[in-house]
């Protein structure tokens, strides 16, 4: 394949993708754009990208290929500048945001041809510095084509994409919404809100601090994630998300009266059924929410044991995104937590310190 393709914004999905258009399609050229110009530089500097243009409206007239990697209310923005160029007579222009029926209804009325697109992959690390060509492997990458997108295109996209290593899959923006409206959009709101109500709550109980350490800093990590970008993904997709968002207030209700009159029966059948739920769910598969890959390790309290375990990671040249101890106190076993890149990284860790070391480890 021989294109020249524009990728615009270039943090962790758009120099990530750069990253595996280049090991696919090495005839490609890439130009780069982005609103800092340190990225730029760094794009240029690093090889990300073969050429970074004077403005986004030059390198975008010669593109055969342009792919907006930036938040959703940006994309909209980038579109509308796009039908006032004279661009290349066959340009196909696709995205990377997390909602898509906003986008794909701006677009399908602009004078190119433009097909929705989702990686459906993150980090906990942001910017061009963090890029990974490994980052979609094995992770869902959406298409939202319309009933008037040429077959053709999507196929040419998917084969510009064949280096993510991802799985494609096609659906209307409209689908695509609602499931991610379910499954990641009202899940991030969930956590958030139970650490903004859990803080309010530290005003009364201030020890409450000190014992959400554990379970429940696990259980809201996705609260972490960057408000400017989900403060778009809600604004974007706030009619499914009020919807669902209504449905969990409906069935809270119902929980609280099962409370108020003792419904044993009810609240044990509650449980039970989410826990045979969960349990069926795919277990070594990527979704809509980035997986933590965690290893847990029980380890004594003695001088030198997490230097030992991270040197042994290191022989084989594994990178931690993140160390914690979740408990350690004198004379006892505690427990180190490591979180990986991704699942290979976390079962050769796992295979490293179980063969080389007298310490249990395991993964949730």
């Amino acid at each position: 394949m021989q294109k020249n393709v524009l990728i615009v914004g270039l943090g962790l999905i758009g120099s990530s993708l750069a990253s595996c258009i280049k090991g696919a399609h090495p005839s490609c050229v890439l130009y780069g754009w982005d609103y800092l110009a340190e990225t730029k530089a760094t794009a240029l500097k690093e090889g990300v990208v073969d050429r970074v243009s004077a403005s986004f409206e030059e390198a975008a007239c010669l593109a055969d290929i342009i792919i907006l990697a930036v938040p959703v209310k940006t994309s909209l923005t980038y579109l509308a500048t796009l039908a006032t160029l004279p661009l290349r007579e066959n340009v196909l222009v696709t995205d990377t945001g997390s909602t898509k029926e906003e986008i794909v209804s701006f677009a399908i009325q602009q004078p190119y041809t433009f097909v929705g697109g989702h990686p459906m992959a993150g980090s906990h690390k942001s910017g061009i510095q963090a890029r990974d060509e490994h980052l979609f492997e094995e992770a869902y990458y959406i298409l939202t084509p319309t009933q008037s997108t040429d077959s053709e295109q999507e196929i040419v996209l998917r084969e510009l994409l064949k280096g993510t290593r991802a799985k494609f899959l096609s659906m209307s923006a409209s689908e695509h919404d609602q499931i991610t409206g379910m499954l990641s959009h009202f899940p991030h709101i969930v956590a958030a809100a139970l650490v903004n109500q859990a803080d309010h709550f530290n005003l009364t109980y201030p020890r409450s601090k000190q014992l959400a350490a554990g379970g429940f800093r696990d259980i809201t990590r996705i609260a972490s994630s960057d408000p400017q970008m989900w403060t778009d993904i809600l604004l974007s997709n706030h009619d499914v998300l009020v919807e669902r968002i209504d449905e969990w207030q409906a069935r809270m209700s119902i929980v609280r009266e099962w409370l108020i009159h003792g419904n044993t029966a009810a609240i044990y059948d509650f449980f039970e059924r989410a826990r045979d739920t969960r349990e069926r769910l795919p277990i070594h598969q990527k979704g809509s929410i980035p997986a933590f890959y965690d290893l847990f390790i029980d380890i004594p309290d003695s001088p030198g044991i997490i230097g030992e375990v991270t040197s042994l990671l290191g022989t084989a040249s594994l990178s931690l995104v993140n160390l914690r101890i979740l408990e350690t106190r004198e004379e006892i076993i505690g427990v180190l937590q490591l979180s990986f890149k991704n699942q290979k990284d976390q079962c050769i860790g796992q295979q490293l310190i179980t063969a080389n070391t007298p310490y249990r480890c395991w993964i949730k």
